[in-house]
């Protein structure tokens, strides 16, 4: 079996794969401090409380943190007994060409993602992830990464406005009935719903005019399902993509072993 890990700036995720479906996936926030037997009393207490006898075999890591891989791989090491994969390491092989300027470092999550549309929806995608930034991954028709764009998270702009803003409270996004508010938070929240919209709609026009082509929209992300509420945004939506995308790459890697 497959224990897929995928650490993000903010939260780390954790599934086990079988070769065919997870049968558990487990959210936890990174700390590079954490320590392995740390990973594995947390691991191991969640399996013994859902029932589940997983004998893992294989471990695939994709980190935007480089720090917590140290610990990710004595992990895999001293329990599991296992050399994980590492998504960017020249050893870990990827399915999809990456055509980006010379010398250019491509974040593994989109990377990562890049594989996972490929392998579900085909070519010529745009791949929006709601996470600490809200990124846009543009994938060739070949199911090559070709560059992107970068903009600041959802919740990051929030907690911007809180802190640089002495009058302005800490909210939670969601969707405001209307588009004028009537008291501060629901001013915040329609500002940060609307703004998104408009961003992500005015950022993949520019990107299929640019690109002369249509492309389909594909949204993952903790957030993404927020922003699905709005009509004829994204074309399609996946909330394990990041995951899928390992289990492709761990295949592809073993087959080509």
């Amino acid at each position: 079996m497959l224990l897929a890990i995928d650490c993000g700036n903010t939260n780390t995720v954790f599934s086990i794969w079988d070769g065919e479906k997870f049968l558990a996936t487990w959210r936890t926030s990174t700390e590079w401090q954490r320590t392995a037997d740390q990973y594995y009393v947390w691991l191991s207490t969640l399996m013994r409380l859902q029932n589940i006898e997983a004998q893992i075999t294989d471990v695939i890591v994709s980190s935007t943190v480089p720090r917590v891989v140290f610990n990710l791989r004595v992990l895999a090491d001293r329990y599991f007994n296992t050399r994980p994969m590492v998504v960017g390491k020249p050893e870990c092989l990827l399915p999809v060409a990456v055509r980006v300027d010379q010398g250019t470092a491509v974040g593994p999550d989109r990377l990562v993602n890049t594989v996972a549309g490929h392998d579900l929806y085909g070519g010529d995608l745009i791949m929006v992830d709601f996470g600490t930034a809200t990124t846009f991954d543009v994938v060739d028709g070949d199911g090559a990464y070709i560059g992107g764009v970068i903009a600041p998270g959802v919740n990051l702009s929030l907690e911007a406005l809180h802190l640089s803003a002495a009058a302005l409270p800490h909210v939670d996004i969601s969707k405001p009935q209307r588009v004028i508010g009537t008291n501060t938070v629901a001013c915040m929240q329609s500002g940060v719903f609307w703004g998104y919209i408009g961003l992500v709609r005015e950022i993949c026009a520019r990107i299929k005019a640019e690109r002369a082509r249509d492309m389909r929209v594909i949204s993952t992300g903790g957030l993404a399902p927020l922003f699905q509420q709005a009509e004829n945004l994204f074309d399609g939506y996946r909330d394990d993509l990041t995951m899928h995308g390992l289990t492709v790459i761990h295949k592809f890697n073993k087959d080509a072993a």
